[in-house]
């Protein structure tokens, strides 16, 4: 009888930190960031505020597209004594950590620029390698169970970050209308987490070490010989291309993901203004909603890998989109307090959904042999689309002078999204062989 690979949860959750890491700094980013911008001086006296600060807010996601491929690919070719990817985590972290904790602190836009297009440089620069730790130490067959795992850690992060302005004030009998103490206090917090994450990966989970490919060019007879072995290596790489099918099947995925990540990051990126603006909240309460929205996504992210294995990726993909698309609809149509908490509990629940499997399916697409590559291109679709939503969703604000048409913009998204990954026929889990369970569970050990 064959036996059964299992999921290595402490593990996991350990590896998980790292995108804790990010997911925290971003949650505090894309919640404070627009309302730092929407009160400088600079951008408020501009009669097309809504689309700069839409622009700004999308300098993370091109830096995404055009950098986090390139270190993902350097991270795969990487071989050091800390493994291929903590290298990245090492120098990126401390770095990113020490630029967040001056953006709030920059009243000129012309400090608060240089500050945040550092800080989203330097993010891009580890997001694809901390990603790509999850399936570098997991079978391909439990990649939607440890993903279900990471994207837990990944909504601790983002709790943390929604309700750190609250946290912040208690601790610190902060007063209620003294914004700018909570927001610098709010930043040093989302650092300081942000360097815990990082002790965590690097001195617990101890990626291991790489660095026997060179141990082996070393005993290559002369430089020719490295040179061969090299070029060798490269075509190797290069014929490991995609067929028709396999291609088509990635090309709709991809699209499928530029629109889910339009919609969901036009989300994150507004709906603390939106709240503010429109529903009359605080801006230390705004950010609660996300937390409830979050903690619907940790409660179903366990079933949402199970669901996965059990219906395929695809069918739970597609169940996730087709209701989230009603659940946004409804809120616009009734626009009642009721069914923003329906929409936000039922939306984190099904948005599980579609993030605990997308991921997953592509990097089976890809194979074992090309994680970073694949996860690459994961984020050139996400980030890409990124880079569309909150430019468009600024230009509608300033069009309708309202921020209600963020959910019929959503809605569409979502709805683009459905019908492309109806078109996905390939990346289910594959069944693999006995010996090679025998030999994965030699190299966990």
């Amino acid at each position: 009888m064959a036996e059964k690979l299992k999921l290595k949860y402490g593990r996991t959750l350990l590896i998980g930190f790292g995108f804790m890491a990010s997911m925290i700094s971003w949650t505090i980013y894309n919640a404070y960031v627009p309302l730092i911008l929407k009160e400088n001086e600079t951008i408020s006296n501009l009669a097309i505020s809504g689309t700069v600060i839409g622009i700004i807010m999308v300098i993370d996601n091109i830096f995404g597209v055009v950098f986090q491929p390139l270190f993902g690919r350097l991270s795969d070719t990487m071989h050091t004594r800390f493994g291929k990817r903590t290298p990245f985590l090492i120098v990126g972290i401390p770095v990113a950590a020490l630029l967040f904790i001056f953006i709030p602190r920059m009243s000129q836009i012309w400090f608060l620029m240089p500050c945040v297009i550092l800080f989203t440089f330097t993010m891009s620069t580890w997001r694809a390698p901390v990603v790509a730790l999850m399936p570098d130490l997991t079978p391909p067959q439990l990649r939607s169970e440890a993903n279900a795992v990471i994207n837990l850690m990944g909504a601790v992060g983002t709790v943390l970050g929604t309700v750190a302005g609250k946290i912040i004030s208690g601790v610190f009998h902060i007063a209620e209308n003294d914004n700018a103490a909570t927001r610098n206090a709010v930043f040093i917090f989302g650092s300081v987490i942000m360097l815990i994450c990082l002790m965590i990966v690097v001195f617990i989970v101890k990626e291991p070490d790489n660095r026997l490919s060179k141990i082996k060019a070393r005993l290559l007879e002369n430089e020719e010989q490295i040179k061969a072995s090299k070029k060798a290596e490269k075509k190797k790489f290069k014929e490991m291309r995609l067929g028709g099918p396999e291609r088509k099947s990635l090309i709709f995925m991809l699209v499928a993901l530029f629109f889910n990540s339009n919609a969901t990051d036009s989300i994150n990126t507004y709906f603390t203004t939106f709240a503010t603006t429109e529903l009359q909240m605080s801006e230390k309460d705004a950010p609660l909603y996300i937390t409830i929205f979050a903690f619907a996504t940790v409660v179903a992210a366990f079933p949402a890998g199970y669901l996965g294995k059990r219906l395929g990726r695809k069918k739970t993909i597609m169940i996730g989109l087709g209701g989230i698309v009603a659940l946004f609809l409804l809120y616009f149509i009734t626009q009642s307090m009721f069914m923003l908490y329906v929409a936000i509990v039922c939306g984190g629940a099904l948005i599980a959904l579609v993030t605990i499997n997308t991921l997953p399916l592509v990097l089976e697409l890809g194979g074992t042999d090309r994680v970073g590559t694949f996860t690459g291109y994961y984020y050139t679709a996400t980030f890409s689309a990124s880079i569309v939503g909150p430019v468009l969703c600024g230009a509608l604000f300033d069009i309708t002078d309202n921020y209600w048409s963020l959910f019929v913009y959503c809605s569409v998204c979502f709805a683009l999204a459905l019908a492309c990954i109806s078109q996905v026929h390939h990346g289910e889990a594959q069944t693999i062989s006995d010996e090679m369970i025998k030999e994965i569970k030699m190299a966990e050990d």
